[in-house]
């Protein structure tokens, strides 16, 4: 590995338009840090299809920059946390129909995001479209990403992995916690328990962990059909200032 490289983040790897999606960029950041387990914290939109710069930082973590501004950081952290008190994941069938229903109603403010863009498809997107869980304070969905998103050897690349982390908590925020579109990940720590194989049946879920007046925390799993899990993350969200709290 070098001190720093130039990396473009592709657009069709957006969350927003023209701005990179987090869970990526976090796994990218992840790979690239020397330390084992990392909080990537988000200070500014990475921008898509512009050249930042990734550089090592001397607590064997890394900074993201474009023009000396820094964007993001990865941190070393103790992966302990990360893993405790993940609850037992959802039947395929009930991420199944937490899928379906978010599709047939979905939240206002729904963008063309990788992660969970209404219409991405298993090849163009992680497809990460989070319904409630009757009967549990969850958000999950069913998927099964495509082919075309696998490495070689077939398994899909970590930093996909950390992306499927992510967009779940935002719709824990959502729909768990009544928050209103425009929320954007501000920190997000993963553990990758086992390789992720494309053409795998997965279930991804959220729930929250804590809620404050701008802020919000929550726990993200990824499990196989069967409950095994593969990755599991905390992230805090943030919303903007400017946004309406949207509880009652």
């Amino acid at each position: 590995m070098t001190d720093a490289e130039m990396i473009t983040i592709p657009e069709r790897l957006h969350g927003y338009p023209g701005v990179a999606f987090g869970g990526y960029v976090a796994g990218v950041l992840a790979g690239w840090a020397a330390a084992k387990h990392v909080r990537v914290d988000f200070r500014r939109p990475v921008p898509t299809g512009l050249p930042v710069r990734l550089a090592a930082t001397p607590d064997g973590g890394c900074a993201l920059t474009a023009d000396e501004m820094l964007l993001a950081t990865a941190v070393p952290v103790d992966s302990a946390g990360v893993a405790a008190g993940v609850p037992a994941a959802p039947s395929w069938a009930e991420a199944e129909a937490a899928a379906e229903a978010y599709r047939a109603d979905p939240p206002d403010g729904q963008t063309d995001c990788f992660g969970c863009g209404l219409d991405r498809t298993a090849s163009t997107g992680l497809r990460q479209h989070c319904g409630p869980v009757p009967g549990r304070a969850l958000v999950a969905t069913a998927w099964t990403p495509g082919p075309e998103l696998a490495s070689r050897g077939g398994l899909l690349p970590p930093e996909l992995v950390w992306g499927a982390l992510d967009c779940p908590g935002n719709a824990a925020g959502r729909l768990l916690d009544g928050r209103p579109a425009g929320a954007v990940t501000a920190a997000l720590s993963a553990l990758l328990v086992r390789p992720v194989r494309a053409g795998e049946r997965l279930v991804s879920y959220a729930w929250m962990l804590s809620s404050a007046e701008r802020k919000y925390g929550v726990g993200t799993a990824v499990a196989t059909a069967d409950g095994e899990l593969c990755a599991t993350a905390e992230a805090l969200w943030v919303l903007p200032r400017t946004a309406v709290h949207g509880r009652s």
